[in-house]
């Protein structure tokens, strides 16, 4: 999957390029400081690397540590834990949970592990359709009940089953949007809960979906599901269709979480880890010549 995250920023490139038409071998803080913020970089955080720069020709190197400095976050260590390894997806309706779900399931198959989905976004009829659709063009199993039923039962039942049937990984749903944000509020943590009375330790890892084209929109809602129930990874979706792709250093650096994946499209195999080089390498082979050229 080499390429696939410099691939996925083009619409990004496009839009520094209207900035820094052409490549240079050292940029000025000023330029740098515009070609940033068309990214979608946070003000705050482009002065906060600019002003760690002391030289006024800033050439690709410097630049490079101080974009990887801002990413130090994102690498990440998976838990210990007693099989199945049970996952959380958590994210506003629109981010692109049922597709991600999908796409890990995807990578899961492809890496030889059986998955067990549970379709947790009792909320809204719709879901509950789009994951068993998934499940079945996977031919993977799915917990499912109808709409209105309690989601955390389903997660429970999930979990359950997983265990009983020697499942290596157990993906579950949640809902984006309940009444109000104290409702959503108690079902996750009401969920959380249930998914460590099911099996002890677990949920292991709960993931929070952010739809790319939002930008530095997303940090407000990240923070609030960080508060709610506590975030140990993010995915971001539809990196392809947006031009702020600088976001994911503010997000990152704003959260203090791992980035684990990016996803673009709605086929499953589109989607790969997320590598903190490429990324920046991406960024910055539009912008810099090398001295040798």
């Amino acid at each position: 999957m080499f390429g696939f995250i410099k691939k996925s920023l083009g619409k990004t490139v496009e839009t520094i390029k209207t900035v820094a038409p052409k490549k240079k071998i050292t940029f000025t803080k000023g330029e740098l400081e515009d070609i940033l913020l068309e990214a979608d970089v946070e003000y705050e955080l482009v002065e906060i690397i600019l002003r760690e720069i002391y030289q006024e020709q800033v050439t690709r190197e410097i630049l490079r540590s101080k974009l990887l400095a801002t990413l130090r976050y994102a690498d990440y260590q998976e838990p210990k834990f007693t099989p199945p390894f049970v996952e959380l997806v958590v994210g506003v309706n629109g981010a692109g949970k049922t597709t991600t779900i999908s796409k890990l399931t995807y990578k899961y198959k492809q890496e030889g592990k059986s998955v067990l989905l549970g379709a947790g976004d009792t909320f809204r009829a719709a879901a509950i359709e789009q994951i068993t659709l998934w499940a079945n063009k996977l031919d993977i199993p799915i917990v499912a009940s109808k709409q209105g039923h309690d989601s955390s039962a389903v997660a429970y039942d999930t979990i359950d089953s997983a265990k009983a049937k020697n499942i290596d990984h157990v993906i579950i749903d949640t809902a984006g949007r309940l009444h109000t944000q104290t409702n959503l509020a108690n079902e996750l943590k009401k969920i959380k809960r249930i998914c460590n009375k099911a099996h002890a330790g677990s949920p292991h890892r709960t993931l929070l979906i952010i739809d790319g084209t939002q930008g530095n929109s997303a940090i407000t809602q990240a923070k609030a599901f960080n508060e709610i129930i506590g975030i140990d990874g993010i995915i971001i979706t539809k990196l392809d269709g947006t031009a702020k792709g600088g976001s994911i250093f503010s997000i990152a650096y704003a959260l203090e979480l791992p980035i684990l994946y990016v996803g673009t499209g709605e086929k499953p195999e589109n989607f790969a880890p997320f590598n903190k080089f490429e990324f920046v390498d991406g960024l910055l082979d539009a912008l810099f010549i090398e001295e040798s050229e």
